[in-house]
């Protein structure tokens, strides 16, 4: 099982490792795509200014998010475990799972990331500001400003399926990160995503409504259950089983246009 989770703006203040070293993240195909875009970040926030908080998506009051980019390269780092602190990762609580779960997060789940494409949760990076909504980056080719969205697509459609091995994807980023890498093929008909629908019941009508916030602490939790149960689903129908079996309520849509099969998990509490 692969799982893609988006990253989070909420991160952990300082690292206490070593300083960075690209070549020894995982999924090495990315490394000369993360380069230029590492090179672009820094670059830009060292000359500071207004221009640079326009790009990266920053107000005044972020300023000196500019100055932890710009020292990237000599910056202390921690793992992508202990980085991403916002409501996913605070529901999905990595730090309690025991051994035998950790384990399994460790070899499945893959961090999306605007700056570094895609992380394993052991590979240790500095705290950094760097969403894939940056659009001003010149990443492009012969050094044009691209967004990271799209210029993330051939990295990832290059490096993914591979590590997408034969099993299920679930597939759990949120739209922006989806964009940078589509599952197609074989992929795609075995990947699962995952949407989160409040139910209640209003004038005596049980009405349905999308969670936004709750929707993150709601997968965090999910994936918590499946790391703990030892379920291994190996496409979107064990995945409902193994599901259901935990106590959620799912329901499975129409497959898109290119396989993958979309699913409701309906909560009544959130």
């Amino acid at each position: 099982m692969l799982v893609l989770l988006p990253p989070s703006e909420g991160k952990a203040g300082t690292g206490g490792g070593p300083r960075l070293d690209p070549a020894g993240l995982s999924l090495p195909g990315l490394r000369e795509a993360r380069e230029r875009v590492l090179d672009a970040l820094v670059a830009l926030s060292a000359e500071g200014g207004q221009q640079a908080l326009d790009v990266l998506g920053l107000s005044p009051g972020q300023a000196g998010e500019l100055a932890r980019n710009a020292a990237l390269r000599e910056a202390a780092t921690l793992p992508a475990a202990e980085l991403y602190t916002g409501v996913l990762y605070d529901a999905l609580e990595l730090a309690t799972l025991g051994p035998e779960a950790r384990r399994r997060a460790t070899s499945s789940v893959l961090v999306a990331s605007g700056l570094w494409g895609a992380l394993r949760l052991d590979d240790r990076v500095p705290p950094y500001r760097c969403s894939i909504g940056v659009k001003g980056l010149p990443v492009g080719p012969g050094g044009k400003p691209q967004g990271l969205a799209a210029y993330w697509k051939r990295p990832l459609a290059d490096t993914l399926p591979a590590a997408s091995g034969d099993g299920l994807v679930l597939d759990l980023r949120s739209g922006a990160y989806a964009a940078a890498w589509k599952p197609a093929g074989e992929v795609a008909r075995r990947t699962a995503t995952v949407r989160v629908l409040h139910e209640r019941e209003v004038g005596g009508v049980l009405k349905r409504s999308v969670v936004s916030h709750f929707n993150k602490a709601t997968k965090g939790r999910l994936l918590r259950a499946l790391l703990e149960s030892g379920a291994d689903p190996v496409s979107p129908d064990e995945l409902v089983v193994a599901l259901r079996d935990l106590k959620h309520t799912v329901e499975v849509g129409p497959a898109t246009p290119s396989g993958i099969v979309p699913l409701d998990v309906v909560v009544s509490e959130i």
